[in-house]
């Protein structure tokens, strides 16, 4: 059996504050470590995804799927010693998309990693359904594997029909089932500055989602820590999710 760690982020891309903010994403990253990292609202250009798998003692090479336009999108980060293939892009409309890679895992297991993140208007949860709905049926095409983990920004939270979707489709997610419930809050974080959104109440927006085979041993809130020299300061607007997961 396969052990994986696997983790979700949406960075903010380059907004509020994030010269301030980078340092305590590296320090997060820099201890957690995970196998997998799906990174949203990455800025290309400005290399975040590489810069954030440069912190601590693992190598990470960085696989991009565009969201909207070339330079932005989502990111997943693969820790050296796992082999990533069958990488594959889909659109979701709304300037939205997914990426997937299966991973072979050291005991012969493979998973496929799915990073997404859903239309982000608080009233649109039509919207989100239906990409919720083409993300399913895209994956059900997905190459053969033991399981498949989906993580990232659903802007979602429990009550919404694309998080039942998930569950009617078999998805499971990794943090109600470690813990027995959903967080309260993934965002707002805590994070305070000048241009931040304020629109929506608080609530669980992310996730780690598994189907197939993928055990849940436990999982918890990370980059959810604010400056200790500063209590508005956090590594970005939402907090990230982390699970560790048995294979096979």
């Amino acid at each position: 059996m396969d052990r994986l760690h696997v983790a979700t982020l949406n960075i903010l891309n380059l907004a509020d504050r994030w010269p301030e903010r980078l340092p305590l994403i590296l320090a997060d990253m820099a201890a957690l470590q995970p196998d997998l990292l799906g990174l949203q609202e990455v800025v290309y250009v400005m290399q975040q995804d590489r810069i954030i798998g440069s912190a601590g003692a693992g190598s990470y090479s960085a696989i991009r799927g565009w969201a909207g336009r070339p330079e932005y999108g989502n990111s997943l980060l693969v820790r050296e010693g796992l082999l990533a293939t069958e990488v594959e892009r889909a659109d979701l409309g709304r300037d939205r998309s997914a990426i997937r890679a299966l991973i072979a895992l050291p005991g012969g297991a493979r998973v496929l990693f799915v990073v997404t993140h859903l239309h982000h208007v608080p009233d649109a949860a039509a919207a989100r359904d239906q990409q919720v709905a083409r993300l399913i049926d895209w994956l059900s095409s997905a190459p053969e594997a033991d399981a498949r983990v989906v993580v990232g920004d659903f802007n979602a939270d429990p009550g919404e029909p694309g998080y039942a979707r998930m569950v009617d489709a078999g998805y499971r997610s990794a943090f109600a089932t470690a813990n027995g419930s959903e967080p309260e809050v993934t965002w707002p974080s805590g994070l305070q500055a000048p241009a931040m959104d304020t629109d929506g109440d608080p609530r669980c927006l992310d996730y780690v989602w598994t189907f197939g085979s993928a055990q849940v041993t436990s999982a918890r809130l990370v980059f959810d820590r604010p400056d200790p020299q500063d209590p508005t300061l956090y590594p970005s607007d939402h907090r990230g999710i982390s699970a560790l997961l048995e294979i096979g």
